[in-house]
């Protein structure tokens, strides 16, 4: 199964960004052997409008079954829901420690969006 995380880094030390639609890049991991692949969401970084539904359709697009951020908005949200795509918020410090409460089943799956739209 692959999970994108939100961060500004190249690896799985790198910050867990907080801003689901405003993240840098999504680093992609493969739960199955480990590996990862980053992919870019740098467009979206300084968006007038329309960058949580850009993001999360950047997201699907990794074929991602989850994601992990900081906070998500209503319009990302309804996109990533849509697409079937599980939400997981986290105030992890590292893209490896929300790895690692992933896997240890101590992230619970957003039902609702956390933040308001152009939440900065």
């Amino acid at each position: 199964m692959k999970i994108a995380i939100t961060t500004s880094g190249n690896d799985l030390g790198a910050p867990l960004d907080q801003r689901f639609g405003r993240a840098a890049r999504f680093l992609v991991y493969e739960t199955e052997d480990g590996t990862f692949e980053l992919a870019d969401n740098s467009q979206n970084l300084n968006a007038a409008q329309g960058a949580g539904i850009q993001a999360a359709q950047n997201a699907a697009s990794t074929g991602a079954a989850a994601v992990i951020s900081g906070h998500f908005g209503p319009k990302a949200f309804r996109v990533l829901s849509a697409s079937k795509i599980a939400m997981y918020p986290s105030t992890a410090a590292s893209v490896q420690e929300a790895l690692d409460l992933y896997t240890a089943g101590k992230l619970t799956a957003a039902q609702a969006a956390d933040v308001e739209g152009h939440w900065i």
